[in-house]
């Protein structure tokens, strides 16, 4: 039987969460510290621990059949693969910084200067969109010291919270990408591996609906039942079953949980009592 084989991050936040969610699709995978080639259980699939760098290379070359990693990975590698689905973590942004005391006036403020980074193919994009001429200085790791040692006029960097642009007296002023951890594949998979593909995607959408939505429940008037309900859009439409006491129900449904905030006030001011949240460990939809 054939097996799908995954390249995923051999260490670090990625792996961890690439594994976590492995592990919340159901699949057990034989894993020890320090191997890089591993096997699945009760799934057909094969996992290669590898530089996030190489991943690219590696799923264009069928040495894998797809990848996790940040999609600002993929878009720097330029190589020839397909991105299949976004994951909802590893959420970072790619962007521009400048020492604080400069004043910025768009991306022409980086005319005829030096910018520092390890993303060239994807900062060179950026300024041909933008008529831009700079000199790009491809450096890797602490990028954010550049500027302090006339290096360069500015970065182009991954930032998080930002704390380590300030540590560095660096301030962020164009964002040129937001990136998250994606699934790729290589473009000519056997039918087989699609199959197989298809069947973890399946999954994984599983649990992503599960921590994107909650199962929400509430008892209202029935005469409230209406405006409720416009405020509570689940998959379909919600359930409302009758409670012993006259003239109230009880409403279930799901919703996701951002939504559910923006609205929790409307819903208690339309009537509605006794509300209880609930994590859903797999949606199917």
């Amino acid at each position: 039987m054939e097996k799908l084989k995954i390249a995923i991050q051999k260490s670090g936040r990625l792996s961890e969460n690439s594994l976590k969610l492995l592990e919340e699709c159901g699949i057990k995978i034989n894993n020890s510290t320090g191997v890089l080639k591993s096997t699945a259980r009760n799934f057909p699939m094969e996992l290669l621990f590898l530089r996030d760098d190489d991943i690219p290379q590696y799923v264009e070359q069928q040495v894998a059949d797809i990848g996790i990693l940040g999609e600002n990975g993929v878009l720097e590698s330029e190589k020839d693969v397909a991105i299949v689905e976004q994951l909802g973590f590893a959420g970072c942004r790619l962007s521009l910084a400048i020492p604080n005391r400069e004043e910025y006036s768009g991306p022409t403020y980086f005319n005829n200067k030096k910018i520092a980074t390890s993303y060239p193919a994807i900062l060179s994009k950026f300024l041909r969109e933008n008529n831009v001429t700079a000199t790009i200085e491809k450096i890797s790791g602490s990028v954010e010291i550049a500027p302090g040692i006339g290096l360069a006029d500015g970065i182009c960097d991954i930032v998080s919270s930002g704390s380590t642009l300030l540590s560095n007296g660096l301030k962020e002023v164009e964002t040129i990408m937001k990136s998250q951890a994606v699934i790729i594949k290589n473009k000519n998979l056997s039918a087989g591996k699609e199959a197989i593909l298809e069947k973890l995607l399946f999954r994984i959408k599983a649990v992503k609906g599960a921590t994107e939505n909650k199962y929400i429940l509430l008892n209202a008037p029935e005469k409230a039942v209406k405006k409720i309900c416009d405020l509570l859009p689940g998959m379909k439409s919600p359930t409302i079953t009758p409670l012993v006491e006259q003239g109230w129900v009880s409403i279930h449904s799901v919703i996701r949980e951002d939504d559910f905030w923006e609205r929790i006030d409307k819903l208690r001011a339309a009537g509605a009592e006794g509300i209880l949240v609930i994590p859903i460990e797999k949606m199917i939809s």
